[in-house]
């Protein structure tokens, strides 16, 4: 079975060609890396990615792929959430995007499977793992993936832990990707703690988060999202990646790119952030 994609068309081109021209786009953008990927990165471990329309938040997303360009990983688990709610769940389907079929890793999702349910209807519904695909498939030739829903109702810790004895278990050598928007600010989003100085109070408080994030420090990364009610998307995603990549190895994590959809269009009375990290 292949999950087909969903916001093809809509949160990036639905053509191969016009795909490719527009991630490499975003590459060169002001807001992005500046330059196609040149070398590999071998000590990341893990990125935190974004997931909107590559219009707004492909630059960052190619901040955070150029990290991780020309991997020898041979797996990348991919930790999305559910804008719908649904539990943590697996994906067993294969992905197809304008750039072919990306293939799921069979041996380390049946593993997993005695830990987390298989749930394609939650999947086939939900965008924030299938954004990430085509900027991997762009910067890594046939990968492998892991397509995983974090969601509130384990935790973190749990989660990981699960996870961490399947790549054990598997001997894979993975990379974690996580998919997060960060604060969500705007009448549409319900999301309006502050009326004047948007644009620096949205770098504060998502700053604030991405230090507990550098820090990694998972637990002190959610309740400052509890206190402060962030509508950061992914925090589930997030917390999860920091606490699998701790038991990976991982030393620290370093903000590699941040802005928000406001600076692109100069508008910020509803206006989203976003951040490019990655741990090593």
């Amino acid at each position: 079975m292949t999950r087909f994609p969903i916001v093809a068309g809509q949160f990036y081109p639905a053509g191969q060609k016009n795909l490719k021209k527009q991630i490499e786009k975003c590459f060169s953008s002001e807001f992005g890396p500046g330059s196609l990927p040149a070398q590999k990165n071998e000590k990341t471990i893990g990125i935190i990615s974004p997931h909107a329309g590559y219009a707004f938040s492909g630059p960052c997303q190619a901040s955070a792929y150029k990290e991780i360009a020309e991997s020898k990983a041979d797996l990348f688990i991919i930790l999305g959430l559910s804008h719908s709610g649904f539990p943590s769940c697996l994906s067993m389907e294969d992905w197809k995007t304008p750039f072919g079929t990306v293939k799921t890793d069979k041996e380390f999702q049946n593993q997993l499977s005695g830990e987390l349910p298989v749930d394609e209807s939650a999947h086939a519904s939900e965008h924030s793992i299938e954004v990430q695909l085509p900027f991997l498939q762009f910067v890594n030739n046939k990968p492998r993936i892991a397509p995983i829903i974090a969601s509130h109702d384990l935790p973190c810790k749990g989660l990981a832990e699960k996870i961490f004895k399947a790549i054990k278990t598997t001997n894979k050598k993975p990379i974690i990707i996580a998919s997060s928007d960060f604060t969500h600010y705007g009448l549409s989003y319900g999301y309006m703690p502050f009326e004047k100085n948007i644009k620096e109070n949205m770098y504060r408080l998502d700053k604030q988060a991405i230090k507990e994030i550098m820090a990694l420090k998972a637990e002190e990364f959610l309740k400052y999202i509890r206190e402060t009610k962030a509508t950061i998307c992914g925090k589930y995603p997030i917390a999860v990646l920091i606490e699998l990549c701790k038991k990976i190895g991982a030393e620290k994590a370093c903000l590699i790119n941040y802005y928000t959809s406001g600076d692109i269009i100069q508008d910020y009375s509803s206006a989203v952030g976003y951040a490019a990290i990655k741990v090593i």
